[in-house]
């Protein structure tokens, strides 16, 4: 079996060198990192067009990375392993996994420690970033069609993962690549129009803790001068949330503004579940309910509908299209 693997470097601590840690520039880190590369695969490595710390990354990014992916897919790679950083990995992973669909298998990772020593000159006597690469590249050739993430021997489903440890080596947690899962069949070109539109993407989060009632509708009317196209809040539990007329009203106020209300969970695992009274003034306030599979697949889903529709009403109105 003889399959070109599109290996597409885009920063993070995995490329980093130097004390305090710093970024190697990638025209000196790829080769290094060819060096280690198992010699029986087809390897070709590229640098992605946007290179930073992740926790700079944006939708922008992203993007542009799927644009270059979806550029090497007319040049007959269907396999392409991308290197991340952590801080936003499964933001990056959710993305492209909502974009690119089943249109090819990728497989993203990085790592907890840099593959190479202070200098710069041989690989690090202790680092994961040479597991994490192996799984990767050992996995991308197997699975199915899709977007994975690998990371610390565990290969899950791109939309499901969750960094659950800030330092630690097994850091990420989703559903596991062999087992079932629903897949968003659209795939979009991405064409620079995309990119540009995703520059004016406003979407604010409120993860809700213990406050009075007067105090977040307080919240809710300081946002209607500006709104946001997005507004998301991360209730409790399977999404409960105590509202009162006052503030159904102000999401009516914020709705007639163009911006969209998307009740979440900050509970990690679990999903949405309104058995509840809850959803009689869900119904009522016409605010949304998510049913993506992580918070970084909300991100997500926000993104890809924001492109694909040009009002705040065709947002709403196609939120739960699913074109399988």
């Amino acid at each position: 079996m003889n399959k070109k693997i599109a290996l597409i470097y885009m920063g993070g601590t995995f490329g980093c060198i130097g004390e305090p840690l710093a970024p190697m520039p990638e025209h000196q880190f790829i080769p290094q990192l060819k060096r280690i590369l198992p010699p029986q695969l087809k390897i070709e490595c590229f640098k992605a067009p946007s290179i930073k710390d992740s926790s700079a990354c944006t939708a922008i990014d992203w993007l542009m990375l799927i644009q270059q992916i979806q550029s090497l897919q007319l040049q007959n790679f269907e396999h392409f392993v991308v290197i991340h950083g952590t801080d936003t990995l499964s933001y990056a992973a959710a993305t492209l996994s909502r974009f690119l669909a089943e249109s090819c298998h990728v497989i993203l990772t990085g790592s907890q420690y840099p593959l190479l020593n202070l200098q710069g000159d041989d690989t690090r006597e202790f680092t994961d970033a040479i597991d994490n690469l192996n799984t990767a590249l050992d996995a991308i050739t197997k699975l199915p069609v899709g977007v994975y993430l690998t990371f610390f021997h565990q290969v899950i489903h791109a939309r499901t993962a969750l960094k659950t440890h800030s330092t630690a080596l097994d850091a990420f947690r989703g559903l596991k690549a062999e087992e079932p899962i629903d897949h968003d069949s659209t795939v979009i070109q991405i064409q620079l129009s995309h990119i540009e539109k995703a520059k004016s993407l406003n979407i604010v989060n409120w993860m809700m803790v213990p406050t009075e009632l007067l105090q977040f509708e307080n919240n809710l009317n300081s946002l209607i001068q500006q709104p946001p196209e997005f507004l998301v809040i991360q209730a409790y539990g399977v999404g409960n949330l105590a509202v009162n007329e006052m503030i159904i009203q102000s999401f009516k106020n914020l709705q007639a503004k163009g911006c969209q209300i998307i009740l979440s969970t900050q509970v990690p695992l679990g999903g949405m579940d309104q058995r509840y009274a809850i959803s009689q003034w869900i119904q009522d306030s016409k605010i949304l309910v998510s049913d993506a599979l992580s918070q970084a697949d909300l991100y997500a889903k926000i993104l890809k509908i924001y492109l694909q529709y040009p009002t705040s009403q065709q947002w709403h109105d196609h939120w739960y299209d699913h074109p399988e």
